[in-house]
């Protein structure tokens, strides 16, 4: 009974992404292509332009852009949490790709954890040290995934993955994630829109730069102290 309910959640899932993707492109049939080109030049400019384009649905389109990609993983969250500062201003940019960022790893981790947890297991069975580490994440998952979460461009793919196959609860991974994604999107976010715009703000783009490295220095000290 577990196994069929298991397999129609499955199935729901899939189908819900199929629709979502079939609807993306009969609102917008050229969506995938022109997002696609956009994403091979890499231009932020050029992104955030696009974007704009879509007027009064730009917040939207941008918040489900960020949602979309950070769930998959690829490309760097940045690219969006940056457009969206040149959009809308740093403050609302930040906030807003903070809170779809945090839906995006969510819907990744619902993901993973729906399709891969129970190939997971099996391995994890085979292997006395998976088992030990498995069973700490139940515990320690919360503390490990805030920290992680606070380095800026630590792979979120990675991260998403990690959390999904640990026995982490939903909800530890959810707050922490929440919380530890603030500053590392508010620092991207920060690098990318000064970056483009660094004639006007070198010195808070060398900050930002500097705190993005004591930030990584932390985390490997931290590291090394557990070890």
């Amino acid at each position: 009974m577990k196994a069929h309910a298991q397999g129609l959640v499955k199935i729901g899932l899939l189908l819900c992404i199929v629709l979502l993707l079939g609807a993306a492109y009969v609102a917008v049939p050229d969506f995938f292509h022109d997002i696609w080109q956009l994403l091979k030049r890499g231009e932020l400019v050029e992104i955030a332009a696009y974007i704009a384009s879509y007027g009064e649905w730009a917040v939207v389109f941008a918040f489900l852009l960020t949602v979309i990609f950070n769930a998959i993983g690829f490309p760097p969250a940045m690219i969006f949490s940056a457009s969206c500062t040149l959009i809308f201003g740093i403050v609302p940019g930040i906030l807003l790709a903070w809170v779809a960022e945090t839906v995006g790893a969510v819907i990744s981790f619902l993901f993973f954890r729906t399709f891969l947890r129970d190939g997971a297991e099996q391995l994890i069975a085979k292997n006395q040290k998976l088992k030990e580490w498995d069973e700490k994440s139940r515990t320690n998952g919360f503390r490990v995934m805030l920290i992680a979460r606070l380095i800026p461009y630590f792979p979120a793919a990675a991260l998403n993955a990690l959390g999904a196959l640990s026995r982490m609860s939903l909800w530890d991974y959810t707050v922490s994630s929440f919380i530890g994604k603030f500053p590392a999107t508010a620092i991207e976010a920060l690098i990318g829109h000064d970056a483009v715009t660094m004639g006007d703000h070198m010195d808070r783009l060398l900050i930002v730069v500097g705190i993005s490295a004591a930030l990584y220095v932390a985390f490997w000290w931290w590291d090394r102290k557990k070890q």
